[in-house]
């Protein structure tokens, strides 16, 4: 029980930020320069408990100045103008302005506007078949947003929760960040508690299917998912783990679909299930729906009487009452740690039983995951939790379960944008049910989309329902689909030490691993018309294909806006230039994920990683030249719950732009846990001057028309490895012919007219009168769009005397080199 009180919390403000309160009906609490609590009570009792959404007030207190006379008042900082007229709360007499001329006319608010601002997310995608509204977040384009926090639930002093104290009153927050939506981001985890850090494996690969497997069936796949080198790192099972067919439920008068007791036909040895599942690397998460209670049949109800004072030879079931503290520790202490002392390692929460309770204003779904995720946090383990979001603060209890959506494009088409604004609301940490769970349709090529949309999600959770022709093992579906779904959950895995280290930077400074565009383009219109694009990390862009491919190109396409610079195709190559609005066209098994100049993204180099997630031996480093860039690996023995307590290895890469250098290592300090040498793969995507490139150590260079790569033998952990690239290393200019000759050979149409496309494709003549040439010959619009796509993706020219001159200065310094220092080059000039 101690652990479930681990709930520090600071909610009385500083006095100093304090202005009314005492005996005017009216309160304001000037939390940062942009951010402001208001307060209206008629009997002027004032809230000073901690909510679910605020639970830290005790802020240092920003500049501020009053102007106040007996009938109005103001509060003034560098981010905000508040007036007030010292009534009751009105639209004629309160307001805040957004300073700093965020807009001509709309940067004011006035008390009860309802405005979302660019929005936040919802409870649940429940049944859901494309888009849904979504709540508030704290961000807005006008400037400033209010959120209102006069309903939520309380936290008391002895760690326990209760109700609002009934009475006319109204408590609400002013977020006035302009367009700083990283700041505004940042005051709500300073009010509403941090991110937590999550286990590495739960960025992994995750098995789930409403199915009613044996234990014998559930561990053969988890081998046949090996034997096809497909990386897991967690197994859920749904309902079916416990009794629902049995006589005695039925008997009972129980629905069912609550249940405490495992199914002995399915599961006759439960702790020998659960550890042969541990002993393949994998953590297990049980379903639970606990509305229902406890009935007699179940094997812990008569420790459940016991605790509750009842007696058991009664029979009558045992409410489920989450708000009653007896309940509440006999629940964690009895129901659920018996199945953890066989081997559960977390919970999925299922609750859909709506937001009443017996205390008015405590929604149970609330309780659920505050205590649950608190329960996790015991015996030195990484707290962890999986169910349903409960409004503003509920970040702080990841992972987040979004519900039973339909199986259909619309679905998958609205699940990027709901992930993206979920994050102007602090929450970061969703998990989908990746590919639909039920009703909808089979389409191969909408099952592939969503496991490769899955690899740039929160969470990988492939999920279906009991349906027999609805499940997602890569290997039911056609070839294609399923190279491609393969290749996607290996990719997952081989993206882990990216994602883990996005995952610490997420816990330690607070921003989300998805963010939309305007979080680092809040001034540019076209960063607002992509809903569907969005930030993945501090160093990738992904544009997710939504929607199906069409018949003449046999391409998906995803409308795109490029940021200000160059950026990189991380599969492809292709360099892309910016601030500009295009169509990107795909293969089924191509994506579109973009890397900007200095990007550099660390990967697991196995081809398929173990189970687990596990740090791994060998790694590959992506590295886009063109400006500086730093990134750190962070690596643990997953000790610790928060990012304050682990026993960091932190790996800094570093590309210094003007000098050429790249630098790698060494680990900051000791760590046994990590293997004491390591492989290197160092990628230079579209960077093909290898004739410039100096290695400090021992190294095999190779350079194609796509890019670089350097293999470094393995090295100690302590080491340090410098790559000199030449001064000033620069993108190649991308070769846009070799990519429009296979659009054109893919393309479902007549031979003859391919004859004039690449004629003109290929021709000496202008990109204008090439775009000109193409427009007026009436193609399909699509394979239009798919060509000019490449045609007009880097505007620079190739000149070849220039590229030739190059080659020649750079052989000789590379002989000079060579003769000089004995230098470890290995490798052919390429030819221009």
């Amino acid at each position: 029980m101690a652990q479930r009180q681990n709930f520090p919390t600071e909610p009385v403000a500083n006095s100093k930020a304090i202005v009314g309160g005492a005996a005017c009906k009216y309160r304001f609490t000037v939390l940062t320069d942009g951010l402001i609590r208001y307060e209206y009570a008629d009997d002027s009792v004032f809230e000073d408990r901690a909510s679910t959404f605020a639970i830290n007030r005790n802020l240092p207190v920003p500049k501020f100045r009053i102007v106040e006379s007996s009938a109005d008042l103001e509060i003034i900082t560098d981010k905000f103008h508040l007036r007030y007229d010292k009534a009751r709360f009105s639209a004629r007499g309160f307001s805040v302005q957004c300073r700093g001329n965020i807009t001509s006319w709309h940067s004011t608010w006035r008390f009860g506007d309802q405005s979302n601002g660019l929005g936040g997310t919802a409870r649940t995608l429940d049944e859901a078949n494309g888009r849904i509204p979504v709540g508030p977040g704290v961000i807005s384009r006008q400037g400033l947003v209010s959120l209102d926090d006069s309903d939520t639930m309380l936290f008391t002093k002895d760690r326990w929760v209760s109700g609002r104290t009934p009475g006319e009153r109204v408590d609400g927050y002013i977020f006035a960040y302009g367009h700083d939506y990283r700041g505004a981001i940042n005051a709500f985890y300073a009010v509403s508690g941090r991110q937590p850090l999550l286990p590495r494996w739960a960025l992994g690969n995750w098995w789930s299917r409403y199915y009613k497997y044996t234990a014998d069936e559930y561990l053969a796949l988890m081998d046949r998912f090996k034997e096809e080198k497909i990386p897991l790192s967690v197994g859920v099972l749904d309902m079916d783990w416990h009794l629902v067919d049995d006589e005695r439920v039925e008997k009972s008068g129980s629905s069912g679909w609550t249940g405490w007791t495992w199914e002995r036909k399915l599961f006759p040895d439960p702790k020998k299930f659960l550890n042969e599942l541990h002993e393949r690397d994998l953590k297990i998460t049980l379903n639970l729906h606990p509305a229902d209670g406890v009935y007699s049949y179940e094997e812990e109800y008569g420790a459940m009487a016991e605790a509750m004072g009842k007696d058991k030879e009664d029979g009558h079931p045992i409410a489920f009452d989450i708000v009653d503290k007896k309940f509440n520790d006999a629940y964690f202490d009895i129901l659920l740690r018996r199945r953890e002392e066989e081997g559960v390692d977390f919970w999925w929460v299922d609750w859909q039983q709506g937001q009443h309770s017996r205390i008015p204003g405590v929604d149970p779904l609330w309780m659920l995951n505050h205590f649950h995720f608190l329960d996790n946090l015991r015996d030195g383990t990484r707290p962890l939790t999986f169910s349903r979001y409960a409004g503003p603060g509920s970040h702080r209890y990841p992972v987040g379960f979004s519900g039973d959506t339909v199986v259909s494009w619309e679905s998958l088409d609205f699940q990027p944008e709901f992930t993206a604004t979920s994050s102007n609301i602090g929450y970061a940490w969703w998990s989908h049910d990746i590919g639909g769970h039920f009703m909808g349709y089979r389409d191969d090529e909408l099952a592939a989309r969503w496991v490769q949309l899955g690899v740039f999600s929160p969470i990988l959770r492939l999920h279906s329902s009991n349906n027999p022709w609805n499940s997602k093992e890569p290997w039911k579906f056609t070839q294609e689909s399923r190279s491609t779904m393969n290749e996607a959950l290996r990719l997952r895995n081989r993206l882990i030490p990216y994602i883990y280290s996005m995952n610490v930077k997420s816990a330690k400074e607070g921003q989300p691993l998805i963010e939309p565009m305007y979080y680092n383009y809040p001034d540019k219109d076209g960063a607002y018309r992509v809903p569907n694009q969005f930030l993945f990390g501090s160093e990738l862009i992904v544009m997710p294909m939504t929607t199906p491919r069409d018949r003449v190109t046999q391409r998906a396409r995803a409308r795109a806006w490029l940021p200000p610079g160059r950026c990189v195709d991380v599969f492809s190559g292709v360099v892309y230039d910016g601030d500009c609005e295009k169509w990107l066209y795909r293969r089924l098994e191509d994506y579109a994920v973009l890397a900007h100049e200095g990007a550099i993204i660390p990967l697991d180099a196995a081809e398929a990683p173990g189970n687990g997630g596990k740090n791994p031996e060998m790694l590959e480093v992506k590295v886009i030249v063109g400006a500086d860039g730093a990134f750190e690996i962070y690596e643990d023995n997953g000790h610790g719950n928060g990012v304050e307590d682990v026993n960091w290895a932190v790996t800094p890469i570093t590309l210094d732009q003007n000098r050429g250098v790249f630098s790698l290592g060494p680990v900051s300090s000791e760590a046994s846990f990590l293997p004491p040498k390591r492989s290197w793969t160092i990628t230079f995507p579209a960077f093909t001057a290898a004739q410039h490139i100096r290695v400090s150590t021992k190294a095999e260079i190779k350079t194609t028309d796509s890019g670089t790569t350097v293999q470094l033998d393995a090295l100690p952990i302590s080491s340090k490895v410098t790559i000199d690239l030449g001064k000033n290393p620069q993108l190649a200019v991308t070769d846009a012919t070799k990519h429009i000759f296979r659009v054109v050979d893919d393309a479902q149409m007549d031979f003859e007219p391919k004859k004039l496309i690449w004629s003109v494709v290929t021709s000496d003549a202008p990109l204008g009168v090439k775009v000109s040439q193409l427009t007026t010959m009436d193609l399909d619009q699509r394979l239009l769009g798919a060509i000019l796509e490449f045609l007009c993706a880097d505007s620079r020219p190739v000149v070849k005397e220039e590229a030739a001159a190059k080659v020649e200065v750079a052989a000789k310094e590379e002989a000079e080199v060579k003769e000089s220092t004995g230098g470890y080059l290995n490798l052919k000039l390429p030819m221009v």
